[in-house]
C-alpha cells in the first residue's frame, strides 16, 4: 500500500535562501468550503429546511455529502473495500468560512476537530506554514463595503482564524475573489501575506527589475508562479501583498465538468498544465468551490484522496500548500490588477449590486439589486449614525469595540461578555446599559450579516439566500429602535418597493418582507407562549434553555381536569445575546386534540399575578371552557397563542405527540385484520395471486409497527453505557429477524423511520465498545454478532452505513494508541494468530480491506 509523502525543503532538493535554484512541479489544490449563515436571527438556530429532506437542514445535509467525507475520504481497492482512510484536509490548500466552522463545531465536533488537527500536522511538516488560510467573515463583497467594514470583515475573519487553528493566517480568502485597491491596502495592513484570485483579474505583470510590462487582461497570466502586487500611496516594505492565479481552464473543468470521475482522470487533467520547463519550479494551481468534493460532485473527495496520496507522486509531483510554496518560492514577477473583479462575474462586481445578467438563464429580471444595495446602504449608514451617538455613550471607542465583539460572537458565556464590557465600556455599566451596549453591539453584527453575497447571487430576491438578508436587516432595524426610540423600518420598506420581484405574488420587495420577514420575527411573548405550551408535554427544570434564551421559572402550576388541562405560572426570560430581562406570567388551556389557546402578560407585583392565577383558577374550577377563556383573556391579554405559534419544529413534535392515542388505536385494528387473515394472505402469496390492498396495507403497518416496537424496546435496554451492549441487542435480533423474514414472505414495505440510524449506532458502540477492550476470547462473538446486525439491517431494508464503522477500526488499526498497543500486551504466538485472524474478518465484515495493515504490524509484534 502506498504511503502519503511530505517533504522538508532539503527533500525536496531546495536549500533555504536560493529560491532561483527550485526545480520540479508542485500542486496546490484549495478548496473554498462555505455556507451562508443560516440561523434564525432571533433563535441563533437553523431551523428546518424541507429542500434538504432526508436531512434537516442544508448545513447538515452537505455536511454528510462534503465535509465529513473529505475528514474521511476513503480509497478503494477494485472489490470496493476501503484500504486507506484519508483526511484530505492534510494535504489541500483551504479555507473554511467562519460562520460554517461556529455551526460545525456544535454540529459534528469530530469533523471539526479533524479540520483543525489537520492543519497542525501540515505546519508541522512545512515549517509552520500550514494549509487553512483565513476569509473575510461572513463572505461579504469587499469592494462595495466602505473602509470602516472592511476592516471589521478582515479583522472579524483573522480573529477567528486565530482562535480555531492557534496561529496567525499568513492567506486569506476574499468572498467571490472580489477585490480593489482598498481591499489590498487592508489586507496589507492587517498582515495577510497572499490572496488567491482568478486569472482574469489580472490586468499586466513583468519580472521583477524589468522595464516592460506584459498585458494579460484576457486571462492569459502564468499560473505557475506567485506574484507581488505593489499598492500605491502605501510607505515601502507596507505596500506589497503576494498574490496566486489559480489555472482557469483546470478549476473551471473540476467545477463544471466530469474531471473528477477518477484520479487518473483528475491527474491527466493537472498534467497537460504542467510545461517542459524543469529549470524552474512550476505550481499548478486549482481552486474551486470546496462544495464539489462530495457535494455537487457525488464520490469525488475519493478521485482527490487518491491523487493527492498516491496518483500525483507516481508522477513525480509535490503537493503543496501556498503558504508553503511561497516560503520556498518567494515571488520574482510582480503583477498589476484591473480595478474591481470577481471571479463569478464579468462585469466587476455588478452582480451584486446591478443588473448585469450574470446568474441568469432563467428569464428573469434582476432590476431588483440595485434597489437593495442602495436601501441596505442606507440603513447601515443610518445605523451607523445611531451607533456612534447611543454608543459614545457607553464604549470608549465604539468602531474598536465592534471589531472586538468577534469575541464575543464565538463565546457568550457570562464571564467572556464581562471580561469583554469591563475592557470597553465608557463607565462602569448599570444593568439597563449592558443590555443597551450589547443591543447595538448586535445591530452592527447584524448590519455586517446583511451584506452576505448570496441575497444578490441568483435572480430572484425572494429565493431564501434574499429573503436571509432581508431578515438580517429586520433585526437590526428592531435593534435599533429598543436602544434610541427612533423607527426606521417604514422608511426601509418604502426604499425596498422600489426592487421589483419576479414573483407576482410578493410584486416587490415590499411584499417580500411583509410576507417572508415580519411573520418570522420572534417577540419575548411568542418564546414564554411556546414554554407554556410545551410544558404541557414536557417536565422543565426550574432553569431552562431554549434556543439562545435561558428561562427561570419562578412560578408553575398544572391542573388536569377531564379532557382538560390548564397550566399558569410565571418566568423570566434572559436572552443570553443581549442579556435583556423580560419577565412575564401565561396562562394556557388545552381542550384536547388540536385545542389552545394561551394568554401572555407582563404582570410585574406578585399581588397581581395572584389575583390573576386565583381568577382564572376560579373559572377553571367550575368546568366551565367558556368562562376559563374569558378569564384567561380578561387576566392575560386579548392576544391569544395556539399551536400555530409555537416554533415550527416543535409544533411538528407535539402534533406527532397528539397523534399517538389516534395512531395507537389505528395499528391496533390494522394489526387485528392483519392477524385474523394471516392464512388468507398465506394463500394469495402462496398462489401469486394479486393481494387485496387492504389486506396489504394492513401486513405492511402491522409489521412495521411491531419491528419499531421491538427497536424501541432496544434503545431503552442499551441506554445504560454501562451495559454489555452486544449481548442487550442479541436478545432482540432473534425477534427483528423473525420480523424481516415474515415481511419478506409476505412483501410488505417496511416504514421504519429513525431505525436506520439507530442500528448504525448500535453498530458503532458494539465495535467500540470490543476494541476499547480488547480480549480474545470475546472478539468471534463480536463478528458474530454484528454480522448478525449487518444482514438483519439489509433483510429490513434500511439502508445502512457503514461510515463510522469503518473509520473506528481503520483507526484502532492505524493508530499507535489502537492495535499497536494491544499487541504489547503479553501474547502467545496462537493468541496473536487467532486476533489477526478475527479482526481480518471483523474487517471483512465492515468492507475494509485490512491485510496490508495486519501483515505488517503482524512483522513487528
Amino acid at each position: 500500500m502506498a504511503k502519503s509523502q511530505s517533504f522538508s525543503p532539503a527533500e525536496a532538493g531546495f536549500e533555504s535562501g536560493q529560491a532561483s535554484t527550485q526545480t520540479g512541479v508542485f500542486v496546490c489544490i484549495h478548496g473554498h468550503f462555505y455556507q451562508p449563515p443560516r440561523e434564525n436571527p432571533y433563535l441563533a438556530a437553523v431551523e428546518r429546511q424541507p429542500s434538504a429532506a432526508p436531512f434537516h437542514d442544508w448545513n447538515e445535509r452537505i455536511l454528510h455529502e462534503c465535509y465529513r467525507p473529505n475528514a474521511f475520504a476513503r480509497i478503494l481497492d477494485e472489490r470496493g473495500e476501503v484500504v486507506q482512510i484519508v483526511n484530505n484536509f492534510d494535504y489541500i490548500s483551504f479555507n473554511i468560512g467562519p460562520t460554517l466552522m461556529s455551526w460545525l463545531e456544535r454540529h459534528d465536533l469530530e469533523t471539526y476537530q479533524r479540520i483543525l488537527a489537520a492543519d497542525r500536522r501540515s505546519c508541522d511538516r512545512h515549517n509552520g506554514h500550514g494549509n487553512a488560510i483565513a476569509q473575510v467573515y461572513n463572505h461579504i463583497i469587499l469592494p462595495l463595503a466602505n473602509q470602516r467594514d472592511k476592516l471589521t470583515q478582515v479583522r472579524w475573519g483573522k480573529a477567528d482564524f486565530q482562535k480555531r487553528f492557534g496561529r496567525d493566517p499568513e492567506g486569506m480568502w476574499l468572498a467571490e475573489t472580489a477585490v480593489d485597491v482598498e481591499t489590498l491596502s487592508v489586507l496589507i495592513d492587517q498582515g495577510i501575506r497572499f490572496i488567491i484570485l482568478a486569472p482574469s483579474q489580472a490586468e499586466r505583470c513583468r519580472e521583477m527589475g524589468q522595464a516592460d510590462w506584459q498585458t494579460v487582461g484576457d486571462g492569459n497570466i502564468d499560473p505557475t508562479r506567485p506574484y507581488r502586487c505593489y499598492v500605491p500611496g502605501k510607505p515601502d516594505g507596507q505596500n506589497a501583498i503576494d498574490i496566486f492565479f489559480y489555472d482557469g481552464p483546470i478549476s473551471g473543468d473540476i467545477g463544471f465538468d466530469d474531471v473528477l470521475s477518477s484520479s487518473q482522470q483528475f491527474a491527466g487533467r493537472v498534467g497537460q498544465a504542467v510545461r517542459d520547463e524543469p529549470h524552474r519550479a512550476q505550481l499548478i494551481s486549482v481552486a474551486t468551490d470546496g462544495e464539489t468534493f462530495g457535494h455537487h460532485r457525488g464520490g469525488a473527495e475519493k478521485a482527490l484522496a487518491y491523487a493527492l496520496v498516491h496518483e500525483f507522486a507516481q508522477r513525480g509531483w509535490r503537493v503543496i500548500s501556498y503558504a508553503q510554496y511561497l516560503s520556498l518560492c518567494p515571488p520574482t514577477w510582480e503583477v498589476e490588477l484591473k480595478p474591481v473583479t470577481a471571479w463569478s462575474c464579468s462585469h466587476g462586481v455588478d452582480r451584486w449590486q446591478d443588473s448585469c445578467g450574470c446568474g441568469g438563464g432563467g428569464g428573469w429580471q434582476q432590476d431588483w439589486r440595485r434597489p437593495l444595495r442602495q436601501t441596505l446602504d442606507w440603513l447601515r449608514d443610518r445605523l451607523a449614525e445611531l451607533y456612534l451617538e447611543f454608543g459614545a455613550e457607553l464604549l470608549r471607542d465604539p468602531w474598536q469595540a465592534r471589531d472586538a465583539y468577534v469575541q464575543v460572537i464565538g463565546d457568550r458565556s457570562p464571564r467572556n461578555v464581562n471580561r469583554f464590557l469591563n475592557e470597553h465600556q465608557h463607565h462602569k455599566l448599570n444593568p439597563a446599559e449592558r443590555v443597551d451596549a450589547l443591543r447595538l453591539l448586535e445591530m452592527q453584527r447584524y448590519t455586517l450579516l446583511m451584506y452576505t453575497s448570496c441575497g444578490w447571487f441568483f435572480d430572484e430576491l425572494s429565493r431564501p439566500e434574499g429573503t436571509q438578508i432581508l431578515r438580517y436587516a429586520s433585526r437590526a432595524i428592531e435593534l435599533a429602535e429598543e436602544v434610541s426610540g427612533q423607527a426606521l423600518e417604514a422608511e426601509f420598506v418604502r426604499r425596498i418597493a422600489l426592487a421589483p420581484s419576479n414573483v407576482a405574488h410578493f410584486k416587490d420587495g415590499a411584499g417580500v418582507y411583509r410576507e417572508l420577514v415580519t411573520p418570522a420575527r420572534v417577540s419575548p411573548e411568542q418564546v414564554v407562549a411556546h414554554y407554556a405550551m410545551t410544558s404541557l408535554f414536557d417536565t422543565y427544570r426550574r432553569e431552562q434553555r431554549l434556543y439562545c434564551y435561558t428561562i427561570h421559572q419562578k412560578d408553575y402550576q398544572l391542573q388536569p381536569m377531564g379532557s382538560l388541562t390548564l397550566a399558569m405560572g410565571q418566568v423570566q426570560l434572559v436572552s443570553e445575546v443581549t442579556q435583556d430581562r423580560t419577565t412575564l406570567a401565561f396562562a394556557v388551556l388545552h381542550l384536547g386534540g388540536w385545542d389552545f389557546h394561551c394568554g401572555i402578560q407582563s404582570i410585574k407585583s406578585r399581588a397581581a399575578y395572584g389575583r390573576a392565577k386565583t381568577q382564572v383558577m376560579d373559572a377553571f374550577s367550575s368546568a366551565s371552557v367558556a368562562q376559563t377563556i374569558l378569564a384567561i383573556n380578561r387576566c392575560f391579554g386579548e392576544r391569544s397563542y395556539t399551536l400555530q405559534n409555537l416554533f415550527p419544529e416543535e409544533r411538528h413534535r407535539i402534533m406527532r405527540l397528539l397523534s399517538q392515542e389516534t395512531l395507537q388505536r389505528l395499528n391496533q385494528l390494522y394489526n387485528q385484520v392483519y392477524r385474523d387473515n394471516y392464512g388468507v394472505l398465506m394463500a394469495f402469496h402462496r398462489d401469486r395471486l394479486a393481494v387485496p390492498q387492504e389486506l396489504q396495507v394492513a401486513a405492511d403497518i402491522a409489521l412495521s409497527h411491531r419491528a419499531l416496537s421491538v427497536v424501541q424496546s432496544l434503545e431503552q435496554d442499551i441506554s445504560d453505557p454501562q451495559g454489555n451492549v452486544l449481548n442487550i441487542a442479541i436478545g432482540y435480533v432473534g425477534e427483528l429477524e423473525g420480523i424481516a423474514i415474515e415481511a419478506s414472505h409476505f412483501r410488505s414495505q417496511l416504514k421504519l423511520p429513525g431505525v436506520q440510524q439507530t442500528m448504525e449506532q448500535l453498530i458503532s458502540r458494539i465495535l467500540w465498545q470490543a476494541l476499547k477492550d480488547f480480549e480474545i476470547n470475546s472478539i468471534a462473538a463480536t463478528v458474530e454478532g454484528l454480522s448478525r446486525l449487518i444482514q438483519l439491517g439489509q433483510n429490513l431494508g434500511l439502508g445502512l452505513s457503514l461510515a463510522r464503522a469503518q473509520e473506528l477500526y481503520y483507526e484502532y488499526i492505524s493508530s499507535p494508541t489502537g492495535m499497536t498497543a494491544t499487541l504489547a500486551q503479553d501474547w502467545s504466538e496462537e493468541q496473536q494468530k487467532l486476533a489477526f485472524i478475527q479482526l481480518l474478518k471483523l474487517g471483512e465484515l465492515l468492507a475494509v480491506n485490512a491485510s496490508s495493515q495486519l501483515s505488517y504490524l503482524a512483522t513487528q509484534s
